[in-house]
C-alpha cells in the first residue's frame, strides 16, 4: 500500500509539473508585468500611511518597525518576508506558533494594521524582488512546511509556483480554514491559473480589506 501511494503521489506531481510547464509564456509575462506596475503604484499610494504607521509602531513599543521572517518559496527556495511589525518583540519566545484569534501578542497598533492589512503592504517589495507574486499560495515557514508535507503528502506541490501576497484560499477560506481546506483551495488556483481568475481574486481581496473580514 505504501509503494502504491508513493507512486500515485509521484505521478500526480509529474502531471501537475507538466501542466505548469505547458502554460503559455504570455500569461507569465503579462502577470509579471502587471504585478510590477501594481506593486510600484500601490507602494507610492500607501507611502503616507506607511510612514504614519511606522511612527506609531515606534512610539508604542521598542524594537524594529519592520518584521522579517524566513519563508519557503517556489521550488523550496527560502527568502525573508517583509511586514510591518504588529506583535511584541518577544512574540515567539516559546517557539514558532500561528497567530490566533484575539492573539494577546498583538499590539494596539498591530490590531489596527492587521485589520486594515497595512502590515502586509511591505511584501510588495518581495514581489518586486521576484520572491513572491501578487497572487498565489501564502508562503509558510520551514517548520510548518515540513509538518504539512508529512500530514498532507501532496502539500509540496504548492511549491511549484511562487507564493503570493493574496490568493484563492485567503479570499475564500480566511484564517478559520483548516490546513487541508487551504491546501485544496491553493491547488484549485494552481491548476486553473489565468488572468481572469487573478482579477477575480484581486477584486475579492479589495472587498476583504475594505470589510476587515478575516483579520486576526
Amino acid at each position: 500500500m505504501r509503494s502504491k501511494a508513493t507512486a500515485y503521489e509521484s505521478d500526480s506531481q509529474a502531471r501537475l509539473e507538466s501542466k505548469q510547464g505547458s502554460k503559455l509564456n504570455w500569461y507569465s509575462l503579462v502577470k509579471r508585468g502587471m504585478e510590477i506596475a501594481f506593486s510600484i503604484g500601490l507602494l507610492l499610494f500607501t507611502l503616507p500611511a506607511l510612514v504614519l504607521t511606522a511612527i506609531a509602531i515606534k512610539i508604542e513599543t521598542k524594537g524594529s518597525i519592520f518584521y522579517k521572517q524566513e519563508r519557503v518559496g517556489q521550488n523550496g527556495r527560502r527568502f525573508h518576508i517583509i511586514k510591518l511589525r504588529s506583535m511584541r518583540t518577544d512574540a515567539e519566545k516559546n517557539g514558532p506558533q500561528w497567530a490566533a484569534k484575539d492573539d494577546p501578542r498583538v499590539t494596539g497598533v498591530g490590531r489596527f494594521i492587521r485589520k486594515t492589512r497595512i502590515d502586509e503592504v511591505p511584501q510588495l517589495i518581495n514581489v518586486l524582488q521576484g520572491d513572491m507574486s501578487l497572487i498565489g499560495p501564502r508562503p509558510e515557514r520551514q517548520v510548518f512546511t515540513e509538518k504539512f508535507c508529512q500530514e498532507i503528502p501532496e502539500f509540496k506541490q504548492r511549491l511549484l509556483v511562487k507564493p503570493g501576497l493574496t490568493g484563492w484560499a485567503q479570499v475564500n477560506g480566511g484564517y478559520d480554514a483548516t490546513p487541508e481546506e487551504k491546501f485544496s483551495m491553493d491547488m484549485y488556483y494552481i491548476e486553473r491559473q489565468s488572468l481572469s481568475l487573478d482579477f477575480k481574486i484581486l477584486y475579492r481581496t479589495v472587498w476583504v480589506v475594505l470589510s476587515g473580514s478575516g483579520a486576526r
